[in-house]
């Protein structure tokens, strides 16, 4: 009597699946198995490495500078390193969105540490890792902390101007309070030298100004920089905000005013720690 058709699959199925086990096993314990896998990698390596070249190609100096090549030294020098690196980028025409967003922050960087009221001090570049934003508190962390001599009282800069101040330092990373921050205050000046106080009132919001008496001029759209006093906590001529209203008070002292940052806070990538001698 003939075999069933059925028995005979399941028998070839049954041959060629101990075939197979054997060839394995063989292949395993000669050590071949290892070459056909080495070399399957290899392939693979071979499809994707253009891919991952190119890639590597436009973000590689950003990754540099900000391994070390920034941590300490004269505003000239690091001014330099900068520039190099904004020169490497202009010349690789920031291929994507995320190289060309990392050249303006540079650039604008660099356009900070030009200004005369920095001449001479030293920093250290930073790039920040988580942000902590609500109602009344406005931080952000850092990477880099009291093993590249990030201390509390420490001045950040982002890319146009003062961000806020470093409050808490680990060994590896730092919480910077922001300008927005409910705590946060900063002298100022305007005008002709006049003097104010910029005070944070929460994430999103307008910063307040405070102590503009109602006689004193000031304008829409006039910048206000550091002072260089309350403390010393910041050294003077750094710009901090921009006003956006102007509003007075029938019998009031003051003038009610408000600002926005110079900085776009909500779009930080890259930063810089002061390290400033006159910080309280």
């Amino acid at each position: 009597m003939a075999r069933p058709r059925r028995s005979r699959r399941t028998l070839t199925t049954l041959v060629v699946l101990i075939l197979l086990s054997v060839t394995i096993i063989t292949l395993d314990e000669t050590g071949k198995a290892q070459v056909l896998i080495s070399g399957a990698k290899t392939a693979a390596s071979d499809i994707y490495s253009p891919l991952r070249s190119g890639v590597n190609g436009v973000l590689d100096p950003i990754g540099r500078f900000f391994a070390g090549a920034v941590n300490y030294g004269t505003l000239q020098q690091e001014n330099q390193k900068l520039q190099q690196q904004v020169q490497t980028l202009e010349h690789q025409g920031a291929a994507d969105g995320a190289a060309r967003s990392q050249l303006n922050a540079l650039q604008r960087l660099l356009a900070v540490n030009r200004l005369p009221a920095l001449a001479g001090l030293t920093y250290v570049a930073a790039q920040v890792t988580a942000q902590d934003i609500s109602n009344f508190v406005a931080t952000v962390t850092i990477d880099k902390g009291r093993d590249t001599s990030v201390t509390i009282g420490d001045p950040v800069l982002g890319p146009g101007g003062l961000i806020g101040q470093v409050t808490t330092a680990t060994r590896t990373t730092a919480t910077v309070r922001l300008l927005t921050d409910g705590l946060s205050k900063v002298g100022v000046t305007y005008g002709n030298q006049q003097e104010a106080t910029v005070a944070g009132q929460g994430a999103g919001r307008d910063l307040g100004v405070d102590f503009v008496a109602a006689a004193t001029p000031i304008s829409k759209g006039e910048d206000l920089v550091t002072s260089g006093l309350q403390g010393a906590a910041y050294p003077a001529g750094i710009p901090v905000a921009t006003v956006t209203s102007v509003h007075t008070v029938a019998g009031a002292n003051d003038r009610v005013v408000h600002a926005a940052p110079i900085v776009d806070l909500n779009g930080l990538t890259y930063v810089e720690v002061l390290h400033w001698s006159g910080s309280s």
